[in-house]
């Protein structure tokens, strides 16, 4: 091969599009837009427009919602990693972890790891580490004689308000006082009376007892 003749392969470079270089171009005078109107100007932008009414994006209802706390796990089924150990991809004497799978090919990359399904059929033996699995991939493994090993779940953080209220209550076994009722009085005496108020209607109902008493025994 000589310099002359090296060059690009096909595709790899298009020329650009020259506009406004005369009628015989076929792209000068109005270089490609037509005759006038609001389109044939810069900065125009028409995207979901429809001369004013109500376009098709709000005329649709919303439906659902993105959950922010959803896990991105890479899942593989039980079938696939047989199929791999029968190719020779995966060693079934070793333990299977999230990065031999990544290794071989099996998964992609992933946020959250790897989480075991149980479609297919497993007839080896294996030991498998990962982040998640369903309770029918476990339990086929362990109908095989293998293993699957999860990580241990965090500890849920004690809960703050009504929650941090309600454990508290438990942990007291009765209910729950609410705080500041006790000072806004004080205790109930003996008769039922609350604090001072109960001690002035006591000494008001012996003042006229008293004076029924005098008028009767005038």
């Amino acid at each position: 091969m000589k310099l002359n003749e090296l060059r690009d392969n096909d595709g790899a470079h298009n020329a650009r599009k020259r506009i406004g270089r005369g009628i015989a171009s076929g792209r000068g005078k109005t270089s490609g837009r037509g005759h006038n109107g609001q389109k044939s100007r810069s900065g125009v932008s028409l995207l979901g427009f429809e001369g004013g009414q109500m376009p098709l994006y709000r005329r649709l209802p919303k439906r659902g919602f993105k959950n922010l706390f959803t896990k991105d796990f890479a899942e593989i089924n039980i079938g696939a990693l047989q199929k791999a150990v029968d190719s020779g991809k995966i060693d079934a004497k070793k333990p299977i972890t999230g990065k031999s799978l990544l290794e071989a090919g099996l998964v992609r990359r992933s946020r959250d790891g790897v989480r075991l399904l149980g479609k297919g059929e497993l007839r080896n033996k294996l030991e498998i580490k990962v982040t998640g699995a369903s309770k029918a991939a476990i339990a086929a493994v362990e109908k095989a004689g293998g293993s699957v090993t999860l990580p241990q779940p965090k500890p849920k953080p004690e809960g703050k308000g009504k929650a941090h209220e309600r454990k508290a209550k438990k942990d007291r076994g009765g209910k729950a006082a609410k705080p500041g009722l006790e000072a806004k009085g004080d205790a109930k005496d003996s008769d039922g009376f609350r604090g001072s108020e109960g001690e002035q209607v006591s000494e008001g109902a012996d003042k006229s007892q008293q004076e029924s008493d005098e008028a009767e025994a005038d």
